[in-house]
């Protein structure tokens, strides 16, 4: 039971963002790592003054305090059984600075925002993590991130131009200003003085500053960044280093400015496949002598399963791989005259390797190949672990001169411990490297097993210089390990900073500094089996960026860590727990849920989500749901029809007579089974008629949104659109003659209605198979959300039919054809999820630039979350959904906005207040 007193005095600091039960903290118990702690309150603050509050709080109910973003961190640095404090849904600001040679960022950005907000001015931040999707600013700078391309030279300690930082005892400190640092002595002078000593402490003895140089000419995240007290001389200046790392155990950070780096478009790559580990390692020299940028290692383990996935195939498919390894090496400039330059010297470096004919390419499905080689490794051996398992991913890095004996004998000690499913890889180049273990934690000999082969790997990576955390951070898994890594003086730095900084321990104790020797084994995470969909999610948190749930009810990630948690208290006898989590879990869980899928286009591990929503809906319904979903479907016609007019009078209708109807039966029937109406929705549509062409170019297939909700402004609408620009082209259509009846099946699908989603695929896979076979013709459609059901119909007849999306037809065949006689001078873009995941926004960006002189896509654009009736039945769901991209959206004007789905149009329109049309309706009215 969650303490009163402590809820209350949390309410009274951060009002509204206060959150203590415990279907709320369990959704918030776990992270990237394989660790999880339900935290004793979850609270969201918007802004430094309420983290001020939070700090005073924490003192005065002696209460811990850890800081969360993103949570994609792998070494448990972001779980907590105290105060866990989200800031990931707010302090988002970002500002570019000096044509963006710095930028100003708050810690819940994260680094792809970051870097889209940077690309116009030709830039980017210096470190560079696989995880920029999804891991934040405040992350980046905790665990001080580097990733494949930056090394030491580009990471976030060494583009840090100046922050904004908290400090436990509610001290603010600019570090921007000229006074800052005098700031800092007058107003926490024992900290200042501390500093200043423990500086003249280190440089008194030439082992302590050879070592700290020693640890730092390598990657290394492991301990406080000692490195601060021989980089700077100012104590401002070396605690705000020193934040860099801390893992939130020092400060809360509030703003950060970085200089950036030059972005290199330019790029050229190539896979170099050795006979042997030695011979790749001692490659490295001259290919780093070469200039390449990148140069990523692959052993034997990690080839062999990229080739049992496919991955690579025109380079990998006839190897047989015993002892080899490979470098994956790229080459990146600012010009092609630069990269033509690079490529010649790596050209003649490769030439002198032991290798076969190696050849560069810049063609990007060819490059793209090859790192999916690098960049599947994880998810093809997480996303193929056992069930029950749970995936660590570790990492390590060695002076150059140890890469290759540190590999081998990592290797050896893996298949000791019979993880014989693991593999190698990492960033050759900064002698940095990760490695996967599946693990089940559950059972106690395993577990022996875990600490048996981290005792001995420890020891490895220390006999040979190394870092014990190159990357990831000290976290829990390495705590134990920092006094071994550093020895007993500089240690006992580390301890002093601590004290000096929070001397009541209250932020995130236990974290980097811990005198447990167990605390590694400790709150492990479990991962028990609970659907054939997610049981395969390591709980990485790339899905939640683009979840249009994510600030409203849970996001993918969270719906999984709640099915997990229910099937451990089934499985514990805990009817209590069970009790509490179902609770919510239909409205959070499944009603909120869009299932657009976005989810799976950034899951590693390909999970979609939104299938084990769906099945789950299925699961709710009846006998009498589905029986009635079928008839929906036999009557397809006169209900698209009837659902028209209906939205036609609605229209004509004052909203106090049709609001109070509207609310009585949502309150009788439910609001999961009757749309909330308001002013924005449009009337009826336009009825689908065939058209009878035996000598067609192209079979048409108008979507059934057409006939319910009209288009914007009284246009032509999508349809009306199509068949104009192809009559214009000079381009013959056919419509399938029973086309009123026809659907794509997502309406049922989406709600779990199987039997209507039979009913309906067969008799539209049969009308189109008949059609489109006979005349071996494409099916255009022109909606991007029904051209995506179209494509997931996958009923008999279907095999051979090729289904387009209407903007990538128009983009081919129509546009070529077509003369823009009044272009705009500018229009912005809503992409749908759909597009997105069917690659149609190259199509839907060459339409746009032939429409207008400018074309805006929103740097926030997100899912609408309207999912066809979703944002009608739940629009709180929309209304979060687009909060980011309507307000760029409201605060840049442009002469048209567009998008390419009915619904998302009706979304947009709503959000912003502007009118979205398709696409292909501007089109049309520029080639009149």
């Amino acid at each position: 039971m969650t303490n009163r007193a402590l809820v209350g005095a949390l309410e009274a600091a951060v009002p509204g963002g206060v959150f203590a039960h415990i279907f709320d903290r369990t959704s918030m118990a776990s992270d990237a790592s394989h660790y999880a702690l339900i935290p004793e309150v979850v609270v969201r603050p918007k802004h430094a003054g309420h983290v001020g509050q939070l700090f005073r709080v924490s003192h005065e109910m002696n209460i811990a305090l850890t800081f969360r973003s993103g949570g994609t961190s792998l070494s448990g640095q972001g779980v907590s059984s105290g105060l866990l404090v989200d800031v990931r849904r707010h302090f988002k600001e970002i500002e570019v600075l000096n044509d963006g040679a710095r930028i100003r960022l708050q810690p819940g950005s994260t680094v792809k925002q970051a870097n889209l907000a940077l690309m116009k001015y030709g830039h980017k931040l210096g470190p560079d993590p696989a995880s920029e999707i999804a891991c934040t600013i405040g992350g980046v700078v905790a665990n001080n991130s580097s990733g494949m391309a930056c090394g030491t030279k580009f990471n976030t300690y060494a583009t840090l131009d100046s922050m904004i930082f908290v400090l436990p005892s509610g001290t603010v400190v600019d570090t921007r200003r000229p006074d800052a640092d005098d700031e800092l002595r007058s107003k926490e002078p024992e900290l200042y003085e501390g500093l200043a000593g423990l500086q003249k402490r280190i440089h008194a003895t030439s082992e302590s500053v050879e070592k700290i140089r020693q640890m730092y000419a390598i990657k290394n995240t492991m301990g406080y960044s000692l490195n601060s007290f021989v980089d700077y001389k100012r104590p401002v200046d070396i605690l705000q280093h020193l934040i860099v790392g801390s893992e939130g155990t020092l400060a809360f950070i509030a703003e950060v400015t970085f200089n950036t780096v030059p972005l290199l478009q330019k790029q050229a790559t190539g896979l170099l496949i050795f006979e042997t580990l030695e011979a790749a390692t001692d490659s490295l020299l001259a290919l780093k002598e070469s200039r390449a940028n990148v140069i990523e290692l692959l052993d034997a383990s990690s080839l062999r399963v990229a080739q049992r996935e496919h991955m690579a195939d025109s380079v990998l498919v006839h190897h047989t791989f015993v002892d080899h390894a490979a470098l994956l090496v790229e080459y990146q400039a600012a010009s092609v005259a630069e990269l033509e330059s690079l490529m010649e010297s790596g050209q003649r470096t490769f030439a002198k390797l032991p290798i076969a004919p190696t050849v560069l390419t810049q063609e990007l499905k060819t490059r793209n190949e090859l790192w999916k080689a690098r960049k599947g490794l994880y998810a093809a051996v997480a996303g193929n672990r056992p069930s029950g398992t749970t995936a660590i991913l570790e990492d390590i890095a060695v002076p150059s001169w140890a890469l290759h004996e540190t590999t081998k004998e990592l290797a050896e000690l893996l298949r000791k411990h019979k993880y014989f499913d693991s593999v190698i890889f990492g960033h050759a180049k900064d002698g940095n490297l990760h490695f996967l273990l599946n693990e089940r934690f559950d059972i106690p000999e395993m577990l022996e097993r875990y600490r048996n082969f981290t005792e001995e790997m420890v020891t490895l990576v220390l006999s040979n210089n190394g870092s014990l955390k190159a990357e990831h951070g000290t976290g829990r898994i390495m705590a134990p390990y920092v006094r071994r890594q550093f020895g007993d003086e500089l240690y006992e730095v580390m301890v002093e900073i601590k004290r000096l900084c929070d001397p009541r321990n209250v932020l995130n104790p236990g974290v980097l500094i811990n005198s447990d020797p167990e605390i590694y084994v400790q709150d492990l995470k479990t991962s028990p089996t609970i659907d054939v969909e997610v049981d395969r999610c390591v709980e990485c948190g790339y899905c939640e960026p683009v979840c249009p749930s994510r600030d409203l009810t849970l996001t993918p990630r969270q719906r999984i860590v709640i099915r997990r948690a229910i099937s451990e208290a089934e499985s514990a006898g805990d009817d209590a727990l069970v009790k509490d989590l179902s609770g919510r879990f239909d409205y959070d869980v499944v009603q909120t849920c869009a299932a657009d899928s976005m989810c799976a286009v950034n899951c590693p591990v390909h999970i979609d989500t939104g299938a084990l929503v769906k099945r789950l809906r299925a699961e709710e319904h009846g006998a009498i749901a589905n029986k009635i979903g079928a008839i929906t479907a036999s009557n397809w016609a006169p209900i698209t029809s009837l659902v028209g007019k209906t939205l036609s009078l609605a229209q004509k209708l004052p909203a106090t007579l049709i609001t109070p109807l509207n609310k009585v039966a949502r309150n009788v029937m439910g609001a999961d089974a009757v749309p909330l109406w308001n002013k924005f929705l449009p009337g009826g549509g336009v009825r689908r008629e065939a058209i009878i062409n035996p000598a067609a170019d192209v079979i048409f297939f108008p979507s059934c949104l057409n006939t319910m909700f009209a288009s914007s402004d009284e246009g032509l609408g999508a349809q009306g659109a199509f068949l104009s620009l192809c009559k214009r082209a000079g381009i013959a259509v056919a419509v399938p003659e029973n086309i009123s009846e026809l659907c794509c099946g997502t309406p049922w699908i989406s709600k779990g209605l199987t039997a209507g989603y039979e009913t309906m695929g067969k008799r539209t896979a049969s009308a189109l198979a008949k059609l489109a076979v006979d005349q071996k013709l494409p099916v255009v459609c022109d909606s991007t959300s029904c051209t995506y059901g179209l494509n997931e119909l996958k009923m008999t007849g279907t095999a051979d039919l090729k289904f387009e999306d209407a903007l990538e037809y128009v983009a081919t065949h129509v546009l070529p054809k077509l003369k823009i006689f009044k272009k705009l001078e500018s229009i912005t873009l809503h992409p749908t999820c759909s597009g997105m995941q069917l690659g149609l926004n190259e199509a839907m960006a060459k339409i746009a630039s032939a429409v207008a002189d400018t074309v805006v896509t929103p740097e926030n654009w997100a899912c609408c979350g309207y999912a066809g009736d979703r944002g009608m039945l739940h629009p709180e769901l929309t209304a979060s959904a687009t909060k980011f991209e309507s307000q760029e959206v409201r605060a840049n004007k442009t002469s048209k906005y567009a998008s390419s789905n009915r619904p998302c149009e009706i979304a947009m329109s709503n959000a912003t207040g502007e009118t979205y049309v398709h696409l292909l309706e501007v089109l049309e009215e520029v080639t009149r």
